[in-house]
């Protein structure tokens, strides 16, 4: 399925390219790829197949979308970002947003995700409730992801990218990484969901549904044995979620 995404001008794509390289500088100083990849994420997820409403068009800028419960402490992540958007003002925010979790990926030792800008800002603020709960299982992961148009190997990809960061009680009431190395993007999260729990490392309810269900599991122990799979797996994953409700297809 080919997607016609809109034109854009040779200045706005000389400003990405820019943006992306301040991005490079932003990520590599501040090591703030996890929560660039959460703000991309928490921004784009809230989409609804249905309505089309909601998903990644820079609303979670406002105070009311980053008051929502599962948006603790990303306007770390969206004042990091003010500096690069007041260069590029050319740039939308929803651009910006989805633009920072791609390099993120990248400058962590990820897979490399298309980016094709054209986001337009918009102004609607969705209502809460739209993205996943670690509290919740399998059937919870396929009513969130499904209201985004994506399927169980989408899931199980997508919740790889917990290889990075951490959770910080303050903000979800759970602490401590997923892996050895939060700041490396590799298959370590399937590796150690399958090892079991581990001293100083965390597992959720939300990450041990991936193995508890049958459908879910072959694709972690797939991604555990071939990082390639899991990679090509994730780009693929990534850019579906961070082009929700955004070009023709």
């Amino acid at each position: 399925m080919v997607k016609a995404y809109p034109e854009v001008s040779e200045e706005y794509k000389y400003a990405v390219d820019k943006a992306k390289k301040k991005l490079r500088g932003l990520i590599a100083e501040k090591n703030c790829a996890p929560i660039m990849v959460r703000l991309a994420w928490h921004a784009a997820g809230t989409f609804d197949v249905k309505t089309k409403s909601g998903g990644p068009f820079g609303t979670i800028r406002f105070s009311e979308e980053l008051a929502h419960g599962a948006n603790a402490g990303l306007q770390i992540a969206v004042n990091l970002l003010e500096p690069i958007k007041v260069q590029f003002p050319i740039i939308s925010y929803a651009d910006l947003y989805e633009l920072a979790g791609v390099v993120a990926v990248e400058v962590t030792g990820g897979p490399e995700i298309p980016f094709h800008p054209g986001r337009q800002d918009k102004i609607d603020v969705p209502e809460e409730g739209r993205l996943p709960d670690a509290t919740k299982g399998a059937n919870h992961l396929r009513d969130v992801f499904g209201h985004m148009g994506l399927g169980d190997k989408e899931i199980v990809a997508l919740s790889g990218a917990h290889t990075l960061g951490r959770c910080h009680k303050d903000r979800s009431g759970f602490e401590g990484a997923w892996t050895e190395n939060p700041l490396q993007f590799d298959n370590s999260y399937f590796k150690e969901l399958l090892s079991g729990e581990k001293e100083g490392l965390i597992q959720l309810p939300s990450d041990k549904a991936l193995i508890e269900d049958p459908k879910f599991r072959p694709y972690v122990e797939l991604y555990a044995q071939d990082e390639d799979a899991f990679f090509c797996d994730y780009a693929d994953a990534h850019l579906q979620l961070s082009e929700l409700g955004f070009a023709e297809a």
